[in-house]
């Protein structure tokens, strides 16, 4: 049978999108990866030898992750899924209420700007009045929330309000449609909101130049329809679906990587949120971000669009949508998949017994693996100016490169062992116990996670992480250089 790989693993598959196992229960598949590629324990196994609480089994649509499931046969031809956090049903009634779509009305111009929406049997009058009714938050300006601000501005959402810290940056323009170069340094609730302007005048936009936390979140979306996950984190991610489920408002998550996109709505009318998905993340630095790993241009354009097209079908209470479901995209296979999520009746948030009983109450740093804990904090750091300066006085120190491969053709630190994280403990007879060694990667999370792993494995030699990664040294100039690094 074929193991389909999701995209944030394959570097732990030698980059295998699918992989032929001979096996014919989850066990025996899970047996056979980690003997073709031991690099995967690490990824699938906690260190308890649990499955990870990121990782989800799939067998067809139906969720076998639990490990009573695993010794059943399965059938022949079937394809497994392995399924990270990068992180439909009938639909009930539209979630805009018959009161808040009579008291909307349009003039002639709005008739003659929605006429192809008039047309459609299942929209007419009835769903536009509650388009222009509905009232929405959209977490994120950036690549996701490009395509979502965009198609429902031009859908006529009444409402809009944009939650983004960022200013524009170059390196946003590839994929982040809604910016242009004019808009450089501008906070990117401001570029989204002249955009929208351009498009519908008529629309309330409210910008929110801020950092969702669990002190603003509730006041940011409460009262609101709807509410958008377009961000590209997981501390941002468990937050939103915390709150939506506290303020009872439905929740259309998206999430990308490279080639591939998932797409799910979670706290509706009492079904499954986030966490009955993905119960925790996975440890930080242990997978790449989408800042890391990168994203094709077009994939959060179709990703958001779906995530657009999921929002409007809710509030004009039309077709089936992904209620309990998640859709899977892998935009350079071509494949596309909708699995089921169960509601966990053991879920800390809206199970039977629930322990989380409020986001002030919830310490998502430490959850996500951001809090500095005691073994953390004990590491040793230099920052590009003093990294900079022992390179120049050409100090014996050794330097490891814990990069993907791709990341190293975009920017080589020259004179860099590569090790990538997989790899550390049986190659740290590579590395000086003598000599200080400095861990890099992009924004200096996967350097810590490589610190940790080889004293876990007993490595007693000096190690240290480059704070804030390749990314802080890029004003860095050598002397003997024109440029930076």
């Amino acid at each position: 049978m074929n193991v389909y790989i999701s995209a944030t693993l394959r570097n732990f598959f030698g980059r295998n999108a699918k992989v032929s196992v001979t096996a014919s229960t989850v066990r025996g598949v899970l047996d056979f990866l980690i003997d073709e590629y031991p690099e995967s324990k690490k990824i699938i196994f906690d260190e308890s030898g649990e499955i990870r609480d990121f990782i989800k089994i799939y067998i067809g649509d139906e969720d076998n992750t639990s490990s009573d499931k695993w010794d059943r046969a399965i059938p022949q031809d079937t394809e497994v899924l392995l399924l990270p956090a990068i992180a439909g049903g009938a639909p009930n009634d539209s979630i805009i209420s018959d009161e808040r779509r009579k008291e909307v009305s349009f003039d002639d111009s709005e008739v003659e700007r929605f006429g192809k929406h008039l047309l459609l049997r299942e929209i007419g009058v009835k769903g536009q009045k509650r388009i222009k009714a509905a009232k929405v938050v959209i977490a994120g300006a950036g690549a996701l929330g490009s395509a979502v601000i965009q198609y429902l501005a031009a859908a006529g959402v009444g409402t809009i309000k944009v939650v983004d810290f960022d200013e524009v940056f170059l390196e946003n323009l590839q994929n982040q449609v809604i910016h242009t170069t004019r808009d450089l340094k501008r906070p990117k609730v401001a570029s989204a909101r002249d955009t929208v302007r351009n498009i519908n005048r008529s629309i309330i936009f409210e910008a929110e130049n801020a950092r969702l936390d669990s002190e603003n979140i509730i006041d940011i979306i409460s009262g609101y329809d709807l509410v958008i996950d377009c961000t590209d984190n997981y501390k941002a991610r468990y937050l939103i679906n915390d709150a939506c489920a506290f303020c009872a408002i439905p929740l259309v998550f998206g999430a990308i990587y490279q080639y591939e996109g998932q797409v799910g709505i979670f706290n509706l009318n009492g079904g499954p949120c986030y966490r009955c998905a993905f119960p925790a993340p996975p440890p930080a630095g242990l997978v790449p971000t989408c800042s890391e790993g990168g994203a094709i241009s077009p994939l959060p354009g179709i990703i958001g669009s779906i995530q657009a097209n999921e929002a409007l079908k809710l509030i004009i209470g039309i077709g089936e949508h992904l209620d309990g479901k998640l859709l899977v995209v892998d935009s350079l296979y071509l494949h596309t998949r909708i699995i089921n999520i169960e509601k966990d009746s053991k879920c800390p948030l809206c199970g039977e017994h629930p322990t989380i009983t409020g986001v002030q109450e919830f310490d998502y740093d430490d959850f996500c693996g951001l809090k500095e804990n005691q073994e953390e904090a004990a590491i040793e750091g230099f920052t590009p100016e003093e990294l900079a300066k022992r390179i120049e006085d050409q100090d014996s120190i050794t330097i490891v490169d814990v990069r993907e491969p791709h990341e190293r053709a975009i920017l080589r630190f020259p004179n860099a062992i590569v090790i990538p994280i997989g790899q550390l403990v049986r190659r740290m007879n590579e590395l000086n116990p003598d000599q200080d060694t400095i861990f890099i990667c992009k924004q200096g999370q996967r350097s810590i996670l490589a610190i940790n792993t080889l004293r876990e494995a007993g490595y007693t030699g000096p190690l240290y992480n480059l704070k804030g990664g390749l990314d802080a040294m890029k004003d860095i100039v050598f002397s003997h250089e024109g440029a930076w690094l």
